[in-house]
């Protein structure tokens, strides 16, 4: 930018001066010597004219004398006037150049050396904020930028700092209740519990070990909730069928409270066979804690998905919560005194979304609550 204006600068002084030479050079073409023997002669001839006692002539001549003096004193004034209008431009010009560099070029290059620097990292440089220059609002939006990213830099310096040290404290305190549980697991091994009073006692040992353990995971997993939308997922042929009856069998166990009615036909959906069962342990998990009654599952295809709907026979989801209830930490209104993060149905939902499907929830007019998981059909059977 600094050479172009200089150019410009460059190119206009040449031109002001190219144009003052040409009218002096077109002033002066008479040449003054010439003018001045005409001057003499003149007089001369005025002289022997009153000596002759022709006066009257020699008026005639003295006044064409004068017009022809006045005549050059008027080209001498033009063309003092044409050097006067050159040296006036050329210093016009040099005030607007130092104008120019000060309140525009020079702050530009600041500008430009502080956006160089923010680019290769370098963010303790401030920019002072100049009313006086044309970038005024620029360098303070500029500065502003670098304070905050200073500032969001130090935050997360430390949000990682905090999350180390968490996840290094939940983990030393892991580490307890899991000796406690292997103590009195060998000491089963062992056959320490020889009485049914002992056996009462370890086995509520490590009931209540677990239940530690089991807190303390649901901290580190409310800490680290933040990195949920970092959660990778590979999606696969799933066949339904299959996969549910497995399910059941890990989820329920000996409970017996989950129900899956087997539908006619295979159906096979694109899915992550982990996160899917994730998805099935919340939900069933909420059923039991909220609703307190069986589960039943169903399976059934619809508009290139295949739809897996879970049935409780609870009291439902109040209609002031339904809107909120998926949304992270809600809680419903029905929840009472029982323990919980208002994360499972935030997790099935985000875990449903991933998997390019839809979830809908709702309440049953004869009682209870159906979650609806529709997934994509796979390639092969879509």
């Amino acid at each position: 930018m600094k050479g172009r204006v200089l150019k410009i600068a460059v190119v206009f002084a040449a031109a002001v001066i190219a144009a003052a030479a040409v009218f002096i050079l077109r002033a002066g073409r008479t040449d003054d010597n010439d003018r001045s023997a005409e001057h003499i002669v003149a007089l001369n001839e005025i002289e022997q004219l009153y000596r002759m006692g022709d006066t009257a002539k020699a008026e005639s001549r003295i006044a064409d004398l004068e017009a022809s003096l006045q005549g050059s004193t008027a080209k001498a004034s033009a063309t003092g006037a044409a050097v006067s209008a050159a040296a006036v431009s050329l210093g016009f010009m040099g005030v607007l150049l130092l104008y120019v560099y000060f309140s525009i070029l020079r702050p530009f290059d600041k500008l430009k050396g502080f956006a160089d620097e923010i680019a290769k990292g370098n963010f303790s440089l401030p920019l002072d904020y100049e009313r006086s220059n044309y970038f005024g609002s620029f360098t303070w939006a500029f500065d502003s930028m670098r304070r905050e990213i200073t500032k969001a830099r130090t935050c997360e310096r430390e949000a990682i700092e905090n999350n180390k040290t968490v996840i290094a404290t939940l983990s030393h305190d892991i580490k307890t209740p899991i000796a406690s549980i292997r103590a009195y697991a060998e000491g089963l091994e062992a056959n320490l519990d020889s009485t049914p009073e002992k056996r009462a006692k370890y086995l509520a040992v490590l009931m209540r070990k677990c239940d530690e353990v089991s807190a303390l995971t649901n901290d580190l997993f409310l800490h680290s909730l933040a990195d949920l939308e970092k959660l990778k997922m590979t999606a696969e042929p799933v066949e339904l069928g299959a996969f549910l009856r497995q399910a059941v069998d890990e989820i329920s166990g000996e409970k017996g409270d989950v129900i899956y009615a087997r539908t006619a036909g295979e159906i096979t959906v694109a899915a992550d066979r982990n996160r899917l069962m994730q998805l099935c342990e919340n939900i069933i998990n909420n059923a039991r804690k909220y609703a307190g009654t069986e589960v039943s599952i169903t399976v059934s295809q619809q508009e290139g998905c295949g739809v897996i709907v879970f049935r409780d026979h609870g009291g439902g989801i109040p209609d002031e919560d339904m809107p909120f209830i998926t949304d992270k930490f809600y809680r419903g209104h029905n929840c009472g005194s029982r323990q919980g993060s208002g994360l499972g149905l935030y997790i099935v939902r985000y875990i449903c979304e991933q998997l390019g499907g839809e979830l809908t929830l709702r309440n049953h007019p004869e009682g209870g609550l159906s979650v609806e998981v529709k997934l994509p059909l796979s390639t092969a059977e879509s």
